[in-house]
């Protein structure tokens, strides 16, 4: 395929959209196989196409596809009513504390059939998809027993045999303390959490291991032993580290070694320089800072200070982020943190792959997988600066349009 006279945003380094203007793509099977400008299109290219293999774009953008590194997207029930309690002065916290948030979603989580779970995860996976999200990140969490955490990584794996989308699996066990364990969070961690993390990997539904490292869940302690699991069994791990409080999830997702500490509200100067050392990407979630009307922001400056690189994520679940837009959480990023729109544009390409571990998705290189968007747009800029505007038109998954 060929396609030219467009306007390409490579993103070939963090300084720049890398735009070249009257430009031309050429793709091989699933790959970038050359880009450059019109004038310079390989003979090979120019003269072995058939009409139906050269698409002109008439001069739209073309941007890499983009990356949702960071969803709770399989889950069971929502949590209106509890959106409607916070209205009322509730606390994040204070609804957690007395028998809501993370655990109301685990009732309905495990009562959900498998084929239930996929059919309402797909919902959310074309709203996505439709916004040109190409490779998704999906958490386990709301099982908090071994065979719901087992269910929700089975559907997590089925939502790519469904949609032409790539899904990225992180165990999530160490989410939130079930209420049979209420009190005992060490005997939750050493009795469920790490046995349905052996029992997942052995059963191959594991990318990454997560946790959720906070006042109201886990501390560095005990989420130090599921990461030693973690590290046994050959397995990246990230970390939701210093949301609501600072408790040293970030210093810990750093001694780690960790893919991403994400949320990061509360973070350090010396957090950033910590993260920095160790190659751990921030993930920045607007969505659930807007949500819970948090009031701390992550500290940008920073993380651009001491070079961190910065994802950016819908965080889409249903208690804090009930977010299924992309783009939205793009203009989040900006508007929210004054984060510019290229760190939101590399935030949900090259940034959010690195989140994810994986080294040739999210910019515009020749030999790089050929996930890409086609937008009807004049800058890049356009992708953030939108509210509730979807300029997609047309998508490119794995080198097809």
């Amino acid at each position: 395929m060929l396609l030219t006279n467009a306007q390409l945003v490579t993103l070939r380094d963090n300084d720049s959209f890398g735009l070249i203007q009257n430009g031309a793509l050429a793709l091989e099977e699933d790959r970038i196989a050359w880009v450059g400008s019109m004038q310079d299109i390989p003979d090979v290219w120019r003269a072995g196409q058939t009409s139906d293999q050269v698409h002109d774009l008439g001069g739209r953008l073309i941007t890499p596809a983009l990356i949702d590194c960071h969803t709770h997207i399989v889950f069971g029930g929502n949590r209106a009513a509890e959106f409607e309690q916070r209205l009322n002065g509730a606390t994040y916290e204070q609804i957690a504390q007395s028998g809501g948030g993370i655990v109301s979603t685990v009732t309905a989580t495990r009562a959900a059939p498998q084929d239930a779970l996929l059919v309402d995860a797909l919902t959310r996976v074309d709203a996505l998809i439709a916004e040109g999200v190409t490779l998704i990140e999906v958490k386990s969490g709301y099982g908090l027993d071994r065979e719901t955490e087992l269910k929700m990584l089975r559907v997590a794996r089925q939502i790519a045999q469904h949609r032409p989308i790539e899904v990225r699996t992180s165990f999530l066990g160490a989410h939130a303390v079930p209420a049979d364990f209420t009190g005992r969070p060490d005997a939750y961690i050493d009795e469920v959490c790490i046995p349905a993390l052996r029992a997942a990997h052995a059963e191959g539904l594991v990318d990454a291991v997560d946790g959720f490292c906070e006042g109201i869940a886990f501390d560095t302690v005990q989420i130090s032993r599921v990461f030693d699991v973690a590290r046994a069994l050959g397995l990246p791990v990230k970390l939701h580290a210093e949301q609501l409080s600072h408790i040293g999830g970030t210093q810990l997702a750093a001694r780690y070694g960790a893919l991403s500490a994400d949320h990061v509200e509360y973070a350090t100067d010396q957090d950033a320089r910590a993260m920095a050392r160790a190659g751990t990407v921030a993930v920045i979630l607007p969505g659930a800072f807007y949500t819970i009307r948090e009031t701390q922001a992550p500290p940008l400056q920073a993380f651009r200070e001491h070079g961190v690189p910065m994802a950016l994520a819908t965080d889409c679940n249903p208690g804090s982020s009930p977010l299924s837009s992309a783009l939205l959480a793009m203009n989040m990023g900006c508007t929210l943190f004054r984060m510019t729109p290229l760190e939101a544009l590399l935030g949900m390409t090259a940034h959010a792959a690195k989140a994810l571990g994986l080294a040739t998705r999210g910019r515009i290189i020749a030999g790089w997988q050929a996930d890409l968007c086609i937008w009807d747009a004049a800058h890049p800029a356009e992708l953030a600066y939108r509210i509730g505007f979807n300029p997609l038109h047309s998508r490119i998954f794995k080198g097809s349009l």
